[in-house]
């Protein structure tokens, strides 16, 4: 049982998809972004248009240039009001030349702008007379979680008065105007029943307890669970008084998990530097292909092919300093010469841990949780034994079993090396790991290992055929009924989405099959509210209003991960009238629909295209602005949730949608 909980929690150590703090909001409005503009005279004829973006904290503003990829970010784009006999632009607007960065939003390496970005448009000036250039600037942002609706910014530049005008200047709140903003407002009921808050759920107590897990593991190597035993009588029995022996061990406990929280420190010192250091550092593709060679080498290590071990003379120097100092100076070498000695078995351990830390949202701070989980794992058998010396007796004998944890863990750390693959593969779209290719090799890895544990195949350090134990043939079972779990991800069906392993393998649309795209999951969803609220009036059913975007990464992350799962899937599709509306649609609308709206901040927006209209419609409704946003109502438009956000975790989003239905049923009876 203590290999299949080891295996198990294990398998899930480096899921690079940290969770994302579930934030629920309806009333979060953000305009994390200010323009400004001024303009700068070159010679007679030639001037400079300058154009200046700030940025809260934490957001991106895109590149001119398109990314080429299936779900972008929407480029930022210049426009003006050119006139052959007044002005002409010369060239392009130039923008900060920047090399791209791995953006967290699409997964893929992009060039965007954070805290400061200047654009440039140089013009000639044929007849500067009363000339006004208008630019608008048509633009999105996005945090590490979502993206905002695309916006557009326009300044009125004068060159004869010397003057900027920022805003769509000139434009009156007409009837019109104020009749269709009215249309876009809903007589939502119920909205005080619920109370909108933030949400936040720390990851910090995981790493901790799953660097302890990590811990345990590495007890179980041949190089360190031998040492338990013999590290703890020299404790109690050399020194002179069994008190003294104690405090000893105790130190001895407490030094180990200080050596190994102490490792983390310099990643704390690179975070001070710049926050965003460790994310850039361990999301790019090089890393990802360095950590996916160290992780093949740490498998084959593991199956005894070769040792990792520092040099000797560290461990021999450390030794002798222990021995020749004594005292509390002299316990903390001991402590350091097991750390040396021991790396060769807990290294590919640490190192699991040190990159699905980093690959994660934790940062530093996550990485010293983890690591000082560990070293307290590693610690307390020390501290205990020599506690309870009679303990001792407990402990299982050094044997070939160690090997066999060995080995095991060869397979498990191959395994996880293809993850790093993956996501370099995803961010250059190589589509070398398609889902179903990477589910092959685990399903592979998984055969190898139970294999192995039946002893159909063998390694370099295994001993002499013995009758297989108990603990060896149950781990085996488990490998073979994970394989059989893996297998239905390799088909085109309902049942390919493996929620135990939900964020390990690439998502579902990263398929060898064609995905259907109209919509998401082949659901029933309009794109129109009144159409939509007609069908839910006509059926009597609840509405699920889902605030998305074509360029939201997340929305695609809620509906292949999560809408995708056989609960929430079906509740959806049975139970729901869902209306997805697209905020960045750029479609035009008629133009007897379009009007003019006055924004929270009293600056004022023309509302021209579909994406427009619903991004203005949910500001008006729900005081929010990110998506993906999701609203429960029914057909008389009463509110039966609280409005949720990006919510990974399916079984919460479920009931999130259940608790609608209940609450529709109560409303019914009244």
């Amino acid at each position: 049982m203590k290999y299949l909980l080891g295996l198990a929690i294990f398998l899930s150590f480096l899921s690079t998809n940290a969770q994302v703090f579930n934030e629920v909001s309806g009333s979060q409005y953000a305009d994390p972004v200010s323009w400004e503009a001024e303009f700068e005279q070159e010679n007679d004829s030639i001037y400079n248009l300058i154009f200046k973006a700030d940025l809260e904290d934490g957001w991106h503003l895109y590149s001119q240039q398109e990314a080429e990829m299936e779900i972008a970010p929407i480029p930022t784009s210049f426009t003006y009001n050119t006139s052959p006999s007044t002005y002409e632009l010369i060239g392009e607007t130039v923008e900060p030349d920047v090399e791209p960065v791995y953006d967290q939003v699409f997964e893929a390496n992009i060039i965007y702008f954070e805290e400061e970005a200047v654009f440039t448009q140089k013009i000639k000036v044929i007849n500067p007379e009363d000339l006004e250039i208008t630019a608008e600037i048509y633009y999105s942002v996005c945090d590490d979680e979502k993206c905002l609706p695309p916006e557009t910014e326009k300044f009125t530049i004068s060159l004869d008065n010397n003057k900027v005008t920022e805003g769509f200047t000139g434009l009156e709140i007409s009837e019109k105007d104020k009749t269709l903003t009215q249309e876009l407002k809903l007589d939502i009921k119920g909205a005080d029943n619920f109370k909108i808050e933030n949400e936040e759920e720390s990851s910090f107590l995981s790493i901790f307890l799953l660097g302890f897990i990590g811990g345990l593991i590495a007890l179980l190597t041949p190089c360190v669970f031998p040492m338990i035993p013999l590290t703890v009588s020299f404790f109690t029995k050399g020194a002179r008084n069994r008190k003294r022996g104690l405090l000893n061990a105790i130190l001895y406990g407490f030094f180990i998990f200080a050596i190994y929280l102490l490792l983390s420190l310099p990643f704390h010192l690179l975070d001070s530097v710049n926050p965003e250091i460790l994310n850039n550092i361990s999301t790019n593709v090089a890393l990802n292909i360095i950590f996916f060679i160290i992780f093949i080498i740490f498998a084959f290590s593991f199956f005894g092919y070769f040792e990792i071990t520092l040099p000797s003379s560290w461990s021999n120097k450390m030794d002798d300093k222990a021995s020749s100092i004594g005292g509390v100076i002299g316990v903390f070498f001991m402590a350091l010469t097991l750390a040396l000695v021991s790396f060769s078995c807990t290294g590919p351990i640490l190192g699991s841990l040190l990159g699905g830390s980093l690959t994660s949202d934790g940062g530093a701070m996550q990485l010293s949780f983890g690591m000082g989980g560990f070293g307290l794992a590693l610690a307390l058998p020390f501290a205990l034994f020599a506690l309870f010396p009679n303990w001792l007796n407990s402990l299982p004998k050094s044997g070939g079993w160690l090997n066999t944890v060995k080995v095991t863990l060869g397979f498990v750390e191959l395994a996880l090396a293809f993850k790093f693959l993956s996501n370099a593969d995803l961010v250059e779209h190589w589509g070398l790991l398609k889902r179903e290719i990477f589910l092959g090799i685990w399903i592979l890895a998984g055969l190898g290992l139970a294999a192995y544990l039946f002893g159909f195949i063998r390694f370099p350090h295994d001993g002499p055929k013995q009758k297989i134990s108990k603990g060896r043939f149950g781990v085996g079972v488990f490998s073979f009924l994970f394989v059989l779990y893996l297998l239905p991800g390799l088909t085109n069906t309902s049942y390919s989405n493996l929620k135990l392993l939900s964020g390990f393998p690439p998502p579902m649309f990263y398929s060898v099959y064609e995905k259907d795209t109209e919509a998401p999951l082949g659901l029933k969803a309009y794109k129109n509210l009144q159409d939509g609220l007609e069908a839910a009036r006509e059926q009597g059913k609840p509405i699920m209003l889902d605030f998305t975007g074509w360029a939201c990464v997340n929305c695609r992350k809620m509906e292949e991960q999560v809408w995708s799962e056989p609960d929430v899937y079906e509740t959806l599709k049975n139970d729901y009238i869902l209306i997805s509306l697209y905020v960045d649609d750029r479609e035009e609308l008629p133009e007897s629909e379009q009007f003019n709206f006055v924004r929270p901040n009293g600056s004022i927006k023309k509302i021209e295209t579909i994406g427009d209209k619903w991004a203005t419609f949910q500001t008006l409704n729900f005081r929010n602005n990110s998506q993906p946003f999701y609203v429960l109502l029914d057909p008389e438009l009463n509110l039966l949730a609280k409005p949720a956000g990006y919510t990974p975790d399916a079984s919460e989003y479920h009931n999130w949608l259940e608790t609608g239905l209940r609450k529709k049923e109560q409303l019914a009876k009244k």
